[in-house]
């Protein structure tokens, strides 16, 4: 079987949920034998992220991006043709983007089949609605619509089909996944001390400073918390999408502006060491599909706070953190709960742990990904 997977970006900074549930997909589906090719831009690819791929034995296709601001690649029609043509099945990753309908047009041509992994892009939601809907009008109903399988990362993302056309009975439910190894080398002590955490107990924030992950609304929560704070500090890890100086004001305006941390985007060691070190990872979203810094943290036995726009309920129901409405309130409450008990942070985070291995490993997903792939190709879906 050769794959063929699709994504705008791999950019590990900019590039979130996407680049990385394509990326460890790819790597997955490779290491079962899997002819995989992936296609994307050159925008943020950089060296390491594709010599990571390449030995993985998956082949890395990056056309030059020609348009920053929407991805625009410069492309040879014949060579997107060449690329749908060798492959068994097309995955395209994600929404609203150019390279995504390039590769329908061509697998439509071909009679090619191909699924789709909006990964909670469906809902017209944030910036560019506009050109969102005209994207829709254009191509987007159409590519959604027409697809030989639909993937939902989670079940309540499975209802977002029905607005284009498609029967939820249809959506296949396959959830992000996590790699064993990842986060097992870390130095939370390196981490501490660079950052000037000492021994100060933490709350983490990974993820992109954007309105629509809500830090503001974890910001609030955490200044709201006066004298229950303790000794607590909030570490903001992750790239600025222009939020920064509002949420520097937040801070210096409630004075916490020594207890309230931005380390910008952490990768590798760093990064293994923020979850490790963390007491707890709050995910404050006001939309997510499904949180992979969720399962990141459950593989550092790191508990979860999580707003229930995420789908990701399961936290709370396997005893892993706790589920709360997306608003400052909603946050405040939760965070009060869990700092105030220590020693069911460290019984939270081991249950997380064992939930996640059970079920969200990269050996496991991609055995749904191989069954629904297979159905496809002998017509039996």
């Amino acid at each position: 079987m050769k794959v063929l997977n699709v994504n705008v970006s791999m950019d590990p900074v900019m590039g979130g949920g996407t680049a990385e549930r394509t990326f460890q997909l790819s790597r997955a589906l490779a290491e079962r034998g899997i002819e995989t090719t992936i296609l994307t831009t050159d925008l943020g690819l950089t060296p390491e992220r594709q010599a990571m791929m390449e030995g993985a034995r998956a082949t890395v296709i990056a056309l030059p991006c020609r348009y920053e601001r929407f991805y625009v690649p410069r492309f040879s029609w014949r060579g997107i043709l060449d690329n749908v043509r060798q492959a068994d099945i097309v995955h395209l990753m994600g929404c609203w983007t150019f390279i995504n309908a390039l590769v329908y047009a061509a697998a439509r041509r071909l009679n090619k089949p191909y699924v789709v992994c909006p990964a909670g892009a469906l809902p017209i939601y944030g910036r560019s609605v506009i050109m969102k809907r005209m994207y829709n009008l254009a191509v987007g109903r159409r590519m959604i619509r027409n697809a030989a399988g639909h993937i939902a990362i989670t079940a309540d993302e499975a209802g977002q089909f029905r607005d284009y056309g498609v029967d939820p009975e249809r959506v296949t439910v396959i959830p992000n996944g996590i790699g064993r190894e990842g986060l097992r080398q870390y130095d939370e002590e390196a981490f501490r001390s660079r950052y000037g955490l000492d021994r100060h107990p933490f709350i983490l924030f990974m993820g992109r400073l954007n309105p629509i992950k809500g830090p503001d609304l974890l910001l609030r929560a955490f200044c709201a918390l006066e004298d229950k704070r303790g000794e607590y500090r909030l570490v903001f890890a992750g790239p600025d999408e222009g939020m920064l100086p509002a949420l520097r004001d937040i801070a210096a305006g409630h004075q916490l502006q020594e207890r309230v941390l931005f380390t910008g985007y952490l990768g590798g060691m760093d990064k293994a060491g923020a979850y490790h070190g963390a007491s707890l990872l709050a995910v404050p979203s006001r939309q997510e599909a499904m949180s992979i810094v969720a399962l990141e943290a459950g593989m550092a036995a790191t508990p979860v706070l999580i707003t229930d726009r995420c789908g990701f309920n399961e936290i709370a129901l396997c005893g892993g953190g706790m589920v709360v409405p997306a608003s400052v309130d909603g946050l405040c409450g939760g965070l009060e709960t869990m700092m105030s008990d220590p020693a069911g942070l460290r019984n939270r985070g081991e249950r997380l742990r064992e939930y996640v291995t059970e079920h969200f490993t990269w050996d496991v997903i991609s055995d749904k990904y191989i069954t629904l792939y297979e159905q496809i190709l002998a017509g039996t879906r």
